[in-house]
Order: structure tokens, then sequence, then C-alpha cells
């Protein structure tokens, strides 16, 4: 069970000196602006890491979607070669599909007829088989991925969204390739398409509004264990600063006062309320809460996130909110991009509670790790065999 507030605010509190006027000290220090709060980032290696495991699976899966998208779902060697740097693949095909056997077969056939036969690549029967168990798990998902597409909506100041822009995030939030094609219009109660689906100009609308989508985890979390205690609690952000991880005095007594307001739900009409308010950033964090608690990894990277600044009134230094309250996210910058993290998703590098989408995912992986076991004992195989040819060479040369 999470620490209730009353646990974040004493821990603020016992690690807070309080900041008074020289003049009058019944009076304490005005706040001062919160652009002009600092905070230093910090490396947090244990959430690099979980980026990290993860490098591998996200190659694979997109040289396997590149072949899926290829007319016949199967593409010539050479072809695929030529795409190495858009599929950001720093070394050859064939050493690529050597090291992760069992995703793929290789046969010959001709690109033209009248051509000499070559190299062409398809998905294996096993890895086929296990799309076709992700296509189950979506299905059996359906509502859960109903549920996030209109929170996605609701959380957006005209409860509409582009079309293009929700399927450039499908992926952050497991969404199916068609979703905008098959599911949407399966739920007209709840969408409506406005333009057509892979124009320039079209959108998603929210048609009715669902109560209960509009509860975000953090106010679930507090109803939970208020039904669970007995105790009324309120809803508020799980703060906890990483090992080693100090603020100084200042922003520990604004990070206490911050934690003091009351949390402002990111379904919350919050029109009237001005963008450089703590009000404000209040409800900034919780729609950044929310948005990562509904992606599938518990992270976004903030370019993805940038992209929807106008639907969510975010300000053009949003990013700075990450490292502000470190205590809640880890700005990541693994691999060159900066990447959001919810820090309470994780337990080092592991994350606690998995999205059910992500069984997809782990039976990919699945994959994976049986085919480089299968590599791994190959060239054993190979080693004994070099060991005993040069024990038999030996052998012969001293006869």
């Amino acid at each position: 069970m999470l620490p209730k507030t009353r646990t974040i605010s004493s821990y603020l509190h016992n690690h807070t000196t309080i900041f008074t006027s020289h003049t009058n000290p019944e009076t304490h220090l005005q706040v001062r602006s919160i652009s002009s709060l600092k905070v230093v980032w910090r490396k947090d290696r244990k959430l690099d890491q979980a980026i990290e495991n993860d490098k591998q699976y996200k190659l694979c899966a997109r040289v396997v979607k590149e072949v899926l998208n290829e007319p016949g779902q199967a593409i010539p060697l050479r072809y695929l070669e030529k795409r190495r740097e858009r599929l950001r693949l720093n070394i050859k095909v064939k050493t690529f599909l050597s090291r992760n056997p069992g995703l793929f077969d290789i046969y010959y056939d001709r690109i033209k007829p009248k051509t000499e036969p070559v190299k062409f690549l398809r998905i294996s029967d096993r890895l086929q088989q296990i799309l076709e168990e992700g296509n189950g798990i979506v299905m059996e998902n359906e509502p859960l991925i109903v549920s996030k597409l209109c929170k996605l909506l609701m959380m957006s100041k005209d409860k509409v969204l582009s079309a293009d822009k929700l399927v450039h995030v499908k992926r952050e939030f497991g969404f199916p390739n068609d979703f905008m094609v098959n599911l949407v219009p399966k739920y007209p109660q709840y969408f409506r398409i406005l333009g057509f689906p892979g124009e320039e100009k079209s959108f998603l609308e929210l048609v009715s509004w669902n109560p209960e989508f509009a509860k975000s985890v953090i106010e679930r979390r507090a109803e939970e264990e208020s039904n669970l205690t007995g105790i009324r609690v309120r809803p508020n952000f799980y703060y906890k600063l990483p090992s080693g991880f100090f603020l100084k005095r200042e922003m520990r007594e604004w990070v206490r006062d911050w934690m003091e307001l009351d949390y402002i739900s990111p379904y919350e009409d919050v029109s009237q309320l001005d963008q450089a308010s703590q009000e404000m950033e209040k409800r900034t964090v919780g729609v950044f809460h929310e948005l990562l608690s509904l992606s599938i990894f518990k992270r976004i990277p903030v370019p993805i996130l940038g992209k929807f600044s106008d639907e969510y009134r975010f300000s053009n230094a949003f990013s700075n909110v990450f490292t502000r309250h470190s205590g809640i996210f880890y700005l990541s910058l693994k691999g060159g991009i900066k990447t959001a993290v919810l820090r309470e998703a994780y337990k080092d590098d592991e994350m606690i509670d998995c999205d059910p989408l992500l069984e997809i995912k782990d039976k990919f992986v699945e994959l994976l790790e049986e085919g480089w076991r299968e590599r791994k004992e190959q060239l054993q195989l190979q080693m004994e065999e070099v060991k005993k040819d040069k024990e038999r060479m030996a052998m012969g040369n001293k006869e």
C-alpha cells in the first residue's frame, strides 16, 4: 500500500527549515514564480536500465513491423539492408538475423519474372502464431483500450484530438494498428470521426462523458485506501526522491506547500485557471501522471508528449515539470532522447504492475530469448567441435 498524503507531507516537513522574512518573523517569504524554481537533473541508473532493457525488443519489433508492412509481408534481404539507417539498425541485416533466430524465415524468390532468385525474408511460423495470439489479447482487453481512448479525449480541452496524433502514439498506449478503422466505429456512443481516417485533417471527437472514466489513477487509489482503512484519504501524488537525491531548502518548502494544495483532476475544466499559477501546475502534473499511468511502459518520450501541448494546455517549457517534480517523475536522457518516466510505477528497473496489453510483448520476448538460447547452444557445439578437431590434429601430429 502506498503511503498516505500526510506521510508525504511529514517527510517534506521533517526535511524543511521554515524560511521567514527578516523584517517580519511572522510573515513567510513569498513563493517565487514557478518558472524560476530550478532543480539540478540527476541520473537515475536503475530507471535508465529499465529503458535499456527494452532496447533489443523495440529494435526487433521495428524490423518485424517493416516486414509486415510490405506487400505479401515479405521483403528481399537487400532491400531491408538499404533501410538500416531508418530502422536505426547499426549492424548488417545478416548479423541481426543470426543474433535473433526464430523471428524470420529466409527463402529464395524472384523480384521480377525472368530474374535470378534472391534471398527474401518473411516472419516465421512461431512469430506468426504469437501475432495471432496478440490479436486475441487485444480483443480480450478491448474495454481497456476504449477507456484509455476516452480518457485521452476527456483530458483534452475541446474533447477532440487529431487522428494522426493518436495513430502516432498508438504503441505508447497499446492501441492496435487498425484501431481508427476497426475499433472506433464499433463505439458510436463514445466516438465520432470528423473527416476521414488517413487524411491530414481528420479528428476523433468524444460523443458522451462517462463518469467512471473521469476518475484518475490517483483518485482511484485514494478511494481504494479509504474503503480499506475506513479513513478518508486525500487524493495526492506519491512523492519519493531517489536515494542520494536532495532538494535545496527553498525547493523543499515550495514542494511541501505545493503538495498541500488540493489535488486537481486531469478531467476537470480548468479554463479559468491562470496558466502560471500553482493550481495549474498541480493540474499539469496530474495530466502527465495520468498519461504516463495509461501508457503501457509507464514512460513516454518527451517529444511525443509535446505534440499534445495545445490540446492539454502544456506550457512551452513543459518538460521542466519532470525535473521540478523529481519525486514524482524522472527525466531520462537515455539514447539521446528525453523520456518522462513515472517513478512510482517502477521498483529499481522493473515495472511493479504491468499493463495487460504487455502480455503481447512478453510472448515476443520469450520467442527472442528462446532463439538466443538456441544460438548459444549452437555456438557451444561449434566450439566443442573445433576443440575436438584441434585435439585430433594434435594426436595425429604426435603419431
